[in-house]
């Protein structure tokens, strides 16, 4: 919890609270021990998405057991699932950046775990920056290339 002044005053800001339901528990005691509210709430993924994720997640040390994996998956995807109708139009593949986001991205991720973020421009930078930290061969005006496609097209 952060504390601000307005007008001389001590204001408690209160991070967003998650959606009640079944699950929320679990994702408050698993998730936002290490992720804020807004990195979760920009996710838009399928069943099979927030499964990898969370997956993703223990292969990197979360401690999640089996009864758990299942109350945590059911919660976010009833919450934060792909948006009905597609994103796909023909000025968004004419998008300069296009043909590198095929290229470099495409190559290791399927476009359902891309598409279905919904990340800001610093969000999205931070994305393929760690793309090419883990190894992508991104050069720096594919980069921005492909960070100005990713905004077009996937912003929140």
């Amino acid at each position: 919890m952060a504390i601000a002044l307005a007008g001389g005053i001590a204001v408690s800001a209160q991070e967003p609270e998650l959606p009640a339901g079944p699950g929320a528990d679990v994702t408050r005691g698993k998730c936002l021990t290490c992720h804020g509210v807004d990195l979760i709430r920009q996710q838009r993924l399928t069943r099979s998405g927030w499964e990898r994720e969370v997956d993703k997640m223990v292969r990197w040390g979360a401690q999640v057991i089996d009864a758990e994996r299942s109350a945590l998956i059911d919660y976010l995807a009833a919450n934060w699932r792909v948006a009905s109708g597609s994103t796909r139009s023909a000025a968004a593949d004419a998008h300069p950046g296009a043909e590198a986001y095929r290229r470099r991205c495409l190559v290791c991720h399927g476009s359902d775990i891309v598409e279905q973020q919904r990340l800001g421009r610093v969000g999205w930078e931070r994305e393929v920056d760690k793309m090419i930290r883990w190894g992508a061969g991104v050069s720096e005006m594919e980069k921005q290339a492909i960070v100005d496609y990713l905004v077009s097209r996937y912003s929140r």
